[in-house]
């Protein structure tokens, strides 16, 4: 405490001469030169001499201070004396008062008014408020009037070392390459200082390091750190924890200090090669392995990391080079092994490859450090895998003639396991590419034969695939196409292309050619068609026609003659032999049809019919057919109205005095008794072909099958006419099959066997006018009514 006490004094003892001399009033005060200019503080006596004089002298100055000083943190028991104020003008009496106001003034600063001392109350701090603005005025005690103008001035504190460095941006964090020479720049630090930089040391830093040597160093006033050693390895120690220190008052004994921590991180540089966990690795895959598939990986472990680290693999050397590829894995960075073409135990068991790593990124400053690479060998072993059967062809393709015999061997096709143990192979025909089953294999051998006959004009190519399957394990299967190819034989005779109709002309000349027909055959030599054209050796000499072969294949009919008649001949048929250039050759007989037709002048055709003859003149054949078709249709007119006629003459309902008639029953004498109850038998009125059966109905179409009733034997005189109505209304109003209204009920038999014949006039061999009632009158007066009413129809019909 007294060295600081002591530190303190010395550096307050300058500004505290200063202010002793300025605050003494017996300091000497130089007369002025009358051509300054006055300041604003001189004195009322000054005014007076002017006034009285009239005289312009320079005055003394009236208040003899410029500044004052207080140091800051001062404390004691009492107030600490800033300094006096005084006046020329105050004689040493007690009537001068003396009046501070400004900034502090009364709470910080108090004045003496009888003596002018100015006393600091309270401890000062600089950092806070580093001077204060006041205005001192003497006026008089007893009337407070001014007996000078007001003046100002400055109190200052003075500055005392009470703070200490602070790190605002701190703690810091900085970074280095590794590998970096000495002298390399780091980063740079900053300390503030709250004490005033101009005055003393109070605030002149240095710097040091406290932790981090010998690796770091830093500039004592800069503050600049730098590498302190040479290669630091990022590998070794990637991460570096240093203090450093700020002091102030020149970094002398008793200055104040403050502190910060800065994390340097050094960067990785690619000072590394990479190299192989093991200089030999070992491998196995199956030989039915995919292609493209990984067997394997590699590792290259670079201890740099991050761009750095990242290395490409290659296969430098091997017997393998072509078979085996090895990529990068740029996740893992390790070295994948694959496969590029397939692999086969029984060819070669094992492969030996040597594979190098490579850096990518290379830093030229290590290239004397040795190669960034580094290799390692590779043997791949290869099993032994169970393969399907191998044909010996990936295709085959079969030729057969169309005629070939059934069951001869059209091929054959080979297969074999390739596995050491080698297995029996079975052949067998996809039958969905043979649908018709038109192709048999022996299992044993692989050979085709023929099942059922080709035909070459029907399909030329047949496509079947053959099946091998291992005898010893099934699941092993193999396929390959086999086409076989229908070969023509020559087994079509050629025929007419189309059916060709020759028409002739009556007016023809000699030669003329009537028509040109070609030939088709379905067969397909290899020099192509060539036809030979013939008559029938009958008909070699005929006399009407003749041929003549074309270059073009074709036939040209000629006419030997001209003046053909359709009255002589309508027709002619001239059979045509042709014959094809295969072997054995084959022919066909094809008639050609020669129509006689008239034909105009200049040829051409107008009618073929010989019916022509026989029309008058100037009549067609198109107006011949118009007229018939008039009279047919007159006839239809007519057969139609004499049908209408008759059906209209027809009556469709009976008449009520009609039905009169056709209800008399005859007798043969009066009062039969008994005998009139068997003259009329109901049960004649039954259709005895229809007893026994049932007559379904013909006006309508049953849904249901109508089960009919039993037939009623007829039983002679003792039928009875209610029950036999109630049955038969009963049938009807069950009877699903009859239509919803009431139908006339049609009997064909009446009477039978009775002795009164037929009453019923449908089978009467006369008319109604032939038959004369007027008899009727003399049967008596029960029958008069009647007679009269048949002659009163009568008349009607009549009139």
């Amino acid at each position: 405490m007294p060295e600081r006490l002591t530190e303190m004094l010395m550096d307050t003892w300058t500004p505290l001469i200063i202010l002793w001399i300025t605050v003494l009033p017996s300091i000497y005060m130089a007369p002025m030169n009358q051509s300054q200019v006055l300041p604003s503080g001189s004195s009322t006596g000054l005014k007076r001499l002017n006034e009285e004089q009239r005289v312009l002298h320079r005055s003394k100055r009236g208040w003899v201070w410029n500044q004052m000083f207080v140091l800051e943190e001062f404390s004691g028991p009492e107030p600490i004396l800033v300094g006096r104020l005084h006046t020329d003008l105050d004689p040493g009496s007690s009537k001068i008062k003396y009046i501070l106001s400004g900034d502090g003034a009364g709470t910080i600063f108090v004045i003496n008014d009888k003596t002018g001392d100015i006393h600091a109350m309270k401890r000062l701090d600089r950092e806070e408020k580093a001077e204060y603005t006041l205005t001192a005025q003497a006026v008089d005690r007893d009337t407070n009037q001014p007996l000078e103008p007001p003046s100002e001035f400055i109190i200052k504190v003075q500055d005392i070392n009470d703070n200490a460095p602070e790190f605002v941006e701190g703690p810091y964090h900085a970074t280095v390459p590794e590998m970096s020479v000495v002298g390399t720049f780091v980063t740079k630090v900053t300390a503030t200082d709250a004490d005033d930089p101009v005055y003393g040391n109070s605030a002149k830093l240095v710097y040091s390091i406290l932790e981090g040597q010998p690796y770091f160093s830093i500039e004592p006033h800069t503050a600049i750190i730098k590498t302190a050693l040479p290669n630091m390895d990022r590998e070794a120690k990637e991460e570096y924890f240093v203090v450093i220190q700020a002091k102030d008052m020149g970094g002398h004994m008793g200055g104040l200090s403050g502190t910060t921590t800065v994390t340097i991180t050094l960067t990785d540089v690619n000072d590394n090669p990479p190299k192989f966990a093991q200089s030999l690795y070992h491998f196995s895959v199956m030989e039915d392995v995919a292609l493209g598939e990984p067997i394997g990986r590699v590792k290259a472990n670079d201890l740099d990391i991050g761009e750095n680290a990242k290395s490409s693999y290659d296969i430098i050397e091997g017997d393998g080079m072509d078979i085996f590829e090895i990529t990068t894995d740029a996740q893992t960075q390790d070295g994948i092994v694959r496969v590029r073409k397939p692999l086969d135990f029984e060819t070669k068991k094992s492969y030996t490859l040597k594979v190098e790593a490579a850096n990518i990124h290379i830093d030229p400053r290590f290239l004397s450090g040795g190669p960034f690479k580094d290799t390692a060998t590779v043997k791949i072993m290869v099993e032994d895998a169970d393969e399907p059967p191998v044909f010996s062809s990936p295709t085959y393709l079969l030729e057969v003639h169309e005629n070939a015999a059934l069951n001869s061997v059209l091929g054959q096709v080979t297969a074999h396991d390739p596995d050491v143990s080698s297995s029996p192979i079975r052949f067998s025909i996809d039958r969905h590419t043979d649908l018709e089953r038109q192709f048999n294999i022996n299992a044993e051998d692989g050979k085709i034969t023929l099942a059922t006959p080709l035909d070459r004009e029907t399909s030329t190519w047949h496509n079947i695939t053959i099946v091998a399957t291992e005898t010893r394990n099934h699941s092993q299967v193999s396929r390959v196409p086999v086409a076989i190819k229908v070969l023509d034989v020559n087994d079509n005779a050629p025929e007419f292309a189309s059916e060709h109709e020759a028409f002739l002309c009556e007016n023809g000349k000699p030669g003329q050619v009537i028509q040109i027909v070609s030939a088709i055959d379905k067969d397909d030599p290899k020099n192509g068609h060539y036809f030979l054209y013939s008559l029938l050796p009958e008909m070699v000499n005929n006399p009407n026609f003749t041929i003549k072969k074309n270059e073009d294949n074709t036939l040209s009919i000629l006419a030997k003659h001209g003046g053909f008649s359709r009255q002589k001949q309508e027709v002619y048929l001239l059979p045509i032999v042709i014959s094809d250039s295969g072997t054995p050759p084959m022919s066909s007989t094809s008639t050609l049809t020669i129509r006689v037709c008239g034909c105009s002048s200049d040829g051409v055709v107008q009618s073929c019919n010989a019916e022509a003859f026989v029309l008058p003149i100037g009549l067609s054949m198109g107006a011949l057919i118009a007229i018939l078709a008039c009279i047919i249709l007159l006839l239809v007119i007519v057969v139609l109205f004499v049908t209408l006629r008759r059906h209209k003459n027809e009556p469709l309902i009976i008449k009520d005095d009609e039905d009169v008639r056709e209800n008399i029953i005859r007798y043969d004498d009066e009062g039969g008794g008994e005998e009139d109850t068997e003259a009329f038998d109901i049960a004649t009125l039954q259709n005895p072909d229809g007893i026994n059966g049932f007559l379904p109905r013909k006006d309508i179409k049953p849904d249901l099958q109508f089960m009919p009733r039993q037939g009623l034997a007829p039983v002679p005189n003792g039928v009875d006419v209610d029950e036999f109505i109630n049955v038969r209304l009963h049938e009807a109003d069950n009877d699903p099959t009859a239509p919803p209204y009431d139908s006339i009920q049609i009997y064909g038999y009446e009477g039978k066997g009775s002795a009164a014949g037929s009453l019923s006039s449908l089978e009467s061999s006369t008319s109604d006018s032939d038959q004369n009632f007027d008899y009727l009158s003399e049967w008596g007066p029960r029958f008069k009514r009647l007679g009269e009413l048949y002659s009163v129809g009568e008349s009607d019909k009549e009139t």
